[in-house]
């Protein structure tokens, strides 16, 4: 079949392509025009909606050679139509599977009840899962008991917050704010080159070049306050990497440092070790009697201190002899305190 095509014309005088339509919304509207029996064509829609009628064409083949709706021009009425009846504009298709893994999506949001974000995020989903629940025969019940995720420790930041300082990341402006450093007394004025903003271990952190004391920093969103992005904006080095930059730390902790750490676990953490990736340059090595001793290189110590005074008696660290110690120290401080 030919493509129904329409002479188009130039843009509208005056119109501003940033306030256009979104794709669907345009193509929705047009649909809507021609199961109304209005007959839109190129040019009256290019007028409404403020966008070429080259760009009301290409939504036409999307909807006709995409989509699948039988769209032709109508000659005698200088309008397009729908050559056989259409009940309702074409979904999103997607499989069983995907379906899942969207819901999954959706529970692992869990983390954030009660914080600022949970409404936001909540909204975004239903907006989302609306238009696929009638594509297939799919209990969602079934997967909401079968399926659920448990956040210890979330972090609650401010969603204004969070708004300033995403914005000021996706679009390379520098941002002004006031910060509390870890163990610190007071906030301390501070002027940043946004890099990267991340979650790690269910906190928000910044990362950011300092630009009075020029170095990247790590800085933590609750620890924040009076943020202002400048709308300054700046060039983020080409070559910066999250994952290089975190390559050596155990957590968000960096430092120049090369610690090679082995640590023994029992029989009983064992199987829990390996169950889990804890570092990208981690190697486990099975001894006999079914414990095994996890090593890693990393470039500071404070995290990974933490982590193995969480296992309790069921880890020995063996090397290096400095986090020996830390632990040593550690152990007798808390024997004092329980004696």
């Amino acid at each position: 079949m030919p493509r129904p095509t329409q002479p188009v014309r130039n843009s509208p005088k005056g119109s501003d392509p940033l306030r256009s339509r979104p794709p669907l919304e345009r193509m929705l509207q047009l649909h809507r025009q021609i199961q109304a029996g209005r007959f839109p064509n190129c040019r009256k829609l290019a007028e409404e909606l403020e966008v070429s009628a080259k760009t009301i064409q290409r939504d036409i083949d999307f909807m006709r050679d995409r989509l699948g709706l039988p769209i032709e021009y109508d000659q005698l009425h200088f309008g397009f139509i729908y050559t056989e009846p259409v009940t309702h504009f074409p979904s999103v298709e997607v499989s069983e599977g995907e379906i899942v893994a969207l819901f999954v999506a959706q529970k692992a949001l869990e983390q954030y009840r009660g914080t600022p974000f949970e409404k936001p995020l909540r909204t975004a989903f239903e907006k989302i899962s609306s238009g696929l629940r009638d594509q297939i025969g799919f209990q969602w019940n079934e997967v909401d008991s079968s399926i659920s995720f448990r956040g210890i420790g979330t972090s609650v930041a401010d969603l204004e917050l969070f708004d300033t300082v995403s914005r000021a990341v996706m679009e390379s402006t520098e941002l002004e704010l006031d910060y509390k450093k870890l163990g610190g007394t007071r906030h301390e004025s501070r002027r940043v080159q946004p890099y990267h903003l991340g979650c790690v271990e269910n906190q928000w952190y910044l990362f950011a070049f300092d630009l009075a004391r020029k170095q990247l920093r790590t800085f933590a969103l609750p620890r924040m306050r009076n943020v202002r992005d400048t709308r300054e904006p700046f060039l983020r080095p080409p070559d910066f990497s999250i994952n290089s930059h975190l390559s050596g730390s155990f957590g968000v902790f960096t430092g120049t440092g090369s610690h090679n750490i082995c640590v023994r676990f029992d029989a009983f953490a064992a199987q829990l070790i390996a169950e889990r990736q804890w570092h990208p340059s981690q190697k486990i090595e099975w001894l006999g009697d079914g414990s095994l001793e996890l090593k890693m290189t990393i470039a500071t110590l404070e995290e990974i201190t933490r982590w193995i005074l969480s296992w309790g008696t069921h880890a020995t660290v063996v090397a290096p002899a400095e986090l020996k110690k830390a632990l040593a120290d550690t152990a007798r401080e808390l024997a004092s305190r329980y004696a």
